[in-house]
């Protein structure tokens, strides 16, 4: 199975108080958003994390994927520090990426495009950045933790919401 995520900014306390997400404490925050991970993601599956992944200060990028289940790939987000584009757990880093998942083309980058390629045979657009605070456009969807109940999402789950349609 394939899913997608993103804007999970482990260990940076902002997201709290900007995002006003529903933690007590950056520790609760980061435990639930594994917690949640875990809970939909298999050892065999794969997770295309669209950026932002986290804090400069947040310790061991790698130590941290170790504790997240599947394949993880990157695609660059702004706030993904060296420490994490660099981190030796990703099975791919990049800025942006096209995949076809049965029929169905993607275009997955950290940030939502206003025209896309294939835009006009029903390719779709994957991004996060916008922490769920974006109009949903036709087949333009935001994956990240705000928009989709702080957890991975599968594409079949994002086809049958409402949400950039």
């Amino acid at each position: 199975m394939i899913y997608f995520t993103g804007d999970t900014h482990f260990a940076d306390p902002r997201v709290l108080r900007i995002d006003r997400r529903p933690f007590p404490d950056l520790t609760s925050h980061d435990v639930t958003l594994i917690r949640n991970w875990n809970a939909i993601v298999g050892p065999q599956d794969d997770v295309w994390h669209l950026g932002d992944f986290m804090a400069f200060r947040g310790g061991d990028c790698d130590q941290l994927l170790s504790m997240l289940n599947g394949r993880k790939h990157l695609i660059i987000g702004n706030n993904d520090p060296q420490t994490t584009t660099e981190a030796t757990g990703w099975a791919s880093v990049q800025h942006y990426k096209e995949m076809t998942l049965g029929d169905q083309l993607l275009i997955l980058c950290h940030y939502p495009f206003r025209t896309w390629n294939k835009m006009g045979k029903q390719s779709i657009n994957l991004h996060g950045h916008s922490h769920g605070r974006l109009k949903p456009v036709p087949r333009q969807y935001d994956v990240g933790v705000d928009a989709q109940g702080l957890r991975p999402v599968s594409l079949d789950s994002l086809l049958s919401t409402k949400g950039g349609a």
